[in-house]
């Protein structure tokens, strides 16, 4: 195992959504065609054009996907940020070695409570896997709406989480509580953690397998990092969803490495 350099870029314009993610001359992250993404204002659906979208303060619910997503953001040096009604939430992304690091602050009234998520939607194939200690706590949201399942990882509900196909006409959404996840691609791997010791973390994981939406669907596959336990932050309880301190700031930060395995032709 060796580990590959990670470089990023971002569309500041658009939502500051990064529309690559490369290791090692490998491209992780999924895009698709999707016209109304440069055009979406404040309050418009989610165009879902793939790439990581910064998804604040819910994910699911109203506004659609949160308020970031849809505003442009501004840059000064090395920090990227944007303002939301109730909040600003600013970012650095920087190269250590061979990792990549994204420090987050979110600036706000003491006491707001919100959900973030790093919505990355990736490119792998259907022998793609997941990697999350056995037995870590998962709530599974079937796609019908209906109220999430408990259960323990990688099988909830007879779902194999772990398992990103073959492409089977099925979506569902689940909320692992776990810091970290590794995704595994043949003789590639992603590896994702999240550190906010403030907060409850976890990884969420949209496993689209050509089944959403229903008239034209799609395969897509999410595996999120994220501040928080549920994907609507209207159906959030007590511990679960992030709170800004007495400070009227919080922080957090995103790391993501990437190693290969093998004879890579």
């Amino acid at each position: 195992m060796v580990s590959v350099p990670v470089s990023v870029s971002t569309d500041l314009a658009h939502g500051g959504r990064w529309t690559s993610l490369r290791a090692g001359g490998r491209e992780w992250l999924w895009r698709r065609p999707e016209p109304r993404r440069p055009l979406a204002r404040p309050g418009d659906a989610f165009a879902d054009a793939g790439g990581v979208e910064e998804c604040v303060p819910t994910v699911r619910g109203a506004p659609d996907h949160g308020d970031a997503w849809s505003r442009p953001w501004h840059r000064a040096g090395d920090e990227e940020w944007v303002d939301c009604p109730d909040f600003r939430l600013a970012r650095r992304i920087r190269t250590q070695a061979a990792t990549l690091v994204a420090d987050y602050r979110l600036t706000a009234t003491p006491g707001y409570r919100f959900l973030w998520a790093a919505h990355a939607l990736l490119d792998v194939s259907p022998h793609a896997t997941l990697t999350i200690p056995d037995g870590t706590p998962t709530r599974l949201y079937p796609d019908d709406g209906s109220r999430w399942i408990a259960g323990d990882w990688p099988v909830v509900d007879d779902v194999p989480l772990d398992r990103l196909g073959p492409d089977d006409g099925t979506a569902v959404g689940a909320v692992v509580t776990t810091a970290q996840v590794s995704i595994h691609d043949a003789h590639d791997t992603l590896h994702l953690s999240i550190e906010a010791p403030d907060h409850p973390v976890s990884v969420a994981l949209w496993r689209n397998l050509a089944g959403f939406p229903a008239t034209a669907p799609y395969r897509s596959i999410g595996v999120e990092p994220m501040l928080g336990r549920v994907f609507d932050l209207s159906t959030a309880g007590e511990h679960d969803a992030a709170r800004v301190p007495a400070s009227g700031e919080t922080h957090w930060r995103l790391t993501l490495k990437a190693t290969r395995t093998g004879e890579v032709p």
